[in-house]
């Protein structure tokens, strides 16, 4: 699965937000907020749509986001010094440096210019620059050979690596010259693509990809550099096609990769389109770390009643990084033999250069400039000469070579550390065992209470219920959520559903194709009526249509101006005329548990204990504590109802304004 944004991905994102409908040049800065360690949070004000959130990973991802972490409740000192610089500002530039995973973001405040530098390559870091190029503020104070990310140092960039966008036959014929590595490595590495850019290219090109670079010939290097001008093409005419793949994983179809635009080896693999890059960006990147929190949030409330599984997850990831470590010794050791004479000359040549005197600063430089020349050279990545050890490259295996000790007794060393990593193996695999007989005996002791299933469904960011009929219907809570469930999740065969007066949300029934019932078009005008502003005032019956979504549109008449989560309806529209508002809430308990709301018909069908709402006296708030006071009477078990139906929970499927319960 990635882990991090590609240089591809800074160029898209960089050219999204500094142009067209996605652009946040001119947005106000609000609040800054660091929600985790390498990650901030920026509150924007975007004109023209009102407010958004800029969220930054360090060394991982940067994008516009509707998923995000709870902010923490003391701020850390690097989102509160960011404030002082830079919140009020104004957002001046975005771009990309030199085809790097660096994101650049001018802001301007009170005359005063400043730069918000994103390092996306790993470790990562963000940076703020005064207009001279100097640290203000680094989030990770750090020193590297020849750069220092410090406050009041000028900020290097890193050795820059060569464009491929730009590169040329001859680029490429410096770069393959130089390399030890074969071409998809070469390509991945010198030209900054990663692995499956590299990957795209060679496939293209119809080049060898495990051919050695140095051995490339002319012509090959041309198909090399005209795969690049290919792949890259999309990026540069702006023809982008964002998508995020997905494949089978345990007959579940799993997201694993977000593109900027579509590739040639991913073109057996399922794919979800997106409007935007962002909005792929958001939906892989940023559903992940929304999942991960809510993870997090449930192994720690598991962990008191649990730590039997944690321990055991921790005992099995031991394992099974004991085994890849003694596979590694081993494979290091065998290397070692492989190469017995090799080494022998690598070690008899320098014993006879410390025999003449040179120092080990003399023979570093020696073996720099002569790697041609002297075939140990070639062999020899580094000489640590305090601790008397060479690293040596053997075929791409790195061995460290203690000079005092043998070759045999060198592949000794690894040996034993294999042998030792394979007895905590056999530890490891013991205290399982022990662990497993412990959670067996607790089962005996807990297996008659109740089983959650907390699966989290795409759908329940929105209002939604399942009709009678079995047909999702989902409809928006705010003027984001409407937006994109028109952009998103809306298909030329749905059904949409709105009300005669404003302040209702788009509601949509996910038809997949088939014949709707009148049951279920029955039940979502119900819906869209309890849902809208006709319950906040009070009343008990309303207007509303449907209309196919091809009417459906964001143009406004000429002269005219459409909010965010407005749309402009055309065409012929069919009404449902005085439908009465009507909600109920209920719990389901058989496959997923979790509260439900909607129409009274749908909602019994498909949970129990239903408790049926109308227009009344009390906040959303107040009802969702009756309703959840009722629930704990009837099940007898409140860390159960905590867990499916909380107040919370419950607040979230009421219609929104006062309600009462029927009967009480």
């Amino acid at each position: 699965m990635k882990k991090e944004m590609t240089s591809a991905d800074v160029a898209t994102l960089a050219l999204e937000l500094s142009s067209g409908e996605t652009s946040i040049i001119d947005a106000k800065i609000a609040k800054i907020y660091q929600p985790a360690a390498d990650e901030i949070r920026i509150n924007l004000f975007v004109y023209n749509k009102g407010r958004d959130n800029l969220v930054i990973e360090a060394g991982k991802r940067a994008h516009m986001s509707q998923h995000l972490r709870p902010s923490p409740k003391l701020p850390q000192s690097f989102p509160m010094m960011l404030r002082k610089h830079i919140m009020a500002g104004r957002i001046t530039f975005v771009k990309q440096y030199d085809f790097d995973r660096i994101l650049e973001i001018g802001i301007v405040r009170g005359g005063v210019d400043t730069v918000l530098v994103v390092e996306l390559f790993s470790p990562g870091n963000i940076v703020l620059l005064d207009s001279e190029r100097k640290i203000i503020l680094p989030m990770k104070p750090v020193s590297f050979k020849g750069r220092k990310i410090r406050s009041g140092e000028v900020y290097q960039y890193p050795e820059a690596q060569i464009s491929p966008v730009d590169a040329g036959v001859e680029d490429l014929e410096k770069a393959f010259s130089l390399s030890d590595a074969d071409v998809v490595r070469t390509i991945a590495t010198r030209f900054n693509l990663g692995g499956v850019l590299a990957e795209e290219v060679c496939s293209r090109s119809g080049v060898n990809k495990g051919e050695a670079a140095k051995d490339i010939g002319h012509d090959g290097i041309a198909a090399i550099v005209a795969s690049l001008r290919d792949v890259f093409s999309p990026l540069l005419s702006g023809t982008l096609e964002p998508c995020v793949v997905k494949k089978d994983v345990k007959g579940e179809k799993q997201a694993f990769d977000v593109l900027p635009f579509e590739l040639d080896i991913y073109k057996e693999y399922e794919k979800e389109s997106f409007p935007t890059f962002n909005a792929a960006l958001d939906a892989f990147f940023g559903k992940m770390a929304a999942e991960s929190i809510q993870e997090e949030v449930t192994a720690v409330k598991k962990e008191k009643v649990d730590v039997f599984e944690r321990r055991l997850h921790k005992q099995q990831v031991a394992i099974e990084k004991f085994g890849e470590d003694a596979q590694k010794h081993t494979h290091v050791a065998e290397k070692i033999y492989a190469y017995y004479v090799e080494i022998e000359e690598i070690l008899a040549v320098l014993e006879q250069a410390r025999t003449k005197g040179y120092s080990w600063d003399d023979i570093r430089s020696i073996l720099k400039k002569a790697k041609d020349s002297i075939p140990a050279a070639k062999w020899i990545a580094s000489i640590d000469s305090a601790a008397g050890n060479i690293v040596l490259d053997l075929d791409g295996t790195k061995a460290t070579i203690d000079i005092k000790l043998t070759i045999p007794q060198n592949a000794q060393v690894y040996y034993d550390k294999a042998k030792k990593l394979t007895k905590k193996r056999e530890g490891a695999l013991k205290a399982i065992e022990d662990t497993k007989l412990a959670m067996q005996k607790r089962e005996k002791k807990v297996s008659n209470k109740r089983k959650v299933n907390t699966k989290k469904y795409w759908y329940e960011r929105y209002r939604w219920f399942t009709s009678s009929d079995d047909f999702l219907v989902i409809a928006g809570r705010d003027a984001d959520s409407n937006e994109e469930i028109v952009k998103k999740y809306m298909e030329k065969r749905d059904i949409v559903f709105h009300t005669q007066v404003p302040g209702a949300p788009i509601t949509v029934i996910k038809t997949e194709g088939k014949e709707v019932p009148e049951q279920t078009l029955n039940e979502a005008a119900q819906f869209v009526i309890s849902y809208s502003s006709v319950w906040k005032s009070g009343q008990f019956s309303g207007d509303c249509y449907w209309i196919k979504p091809e009417q459906v549109s964001k143009t406004p008449e000429s002269g005219e101006y459409l909010k965010k989560g407005s749309f402009v309806i055309r065409g012929e529209r069919n009404y449902f005329k005085d439908v009465q508002v009507g909600s109920a809430v209920a719990l389901q308990l058989k496959g997923n548990t979790r509260v439900i709301g909607g129409p009274l018909s749908a909602v019994s069908k498909h949970g129990e204990h239903v408790v049926e709402v109308v227009p009344g006296k009390f906040n959303q708030n107040d009802v969702a504590k009756k309703i959840y006071k009722i629930y704990v009477d009837k099940l007898k078990d409140t860390n159960f109802v905590k867990q499916i139906a909380s107040p919370d929970k419950i607040a979230m499927v009421l219609p929104p304004g006062e309600s009462d319960i029927k009967g009480q």
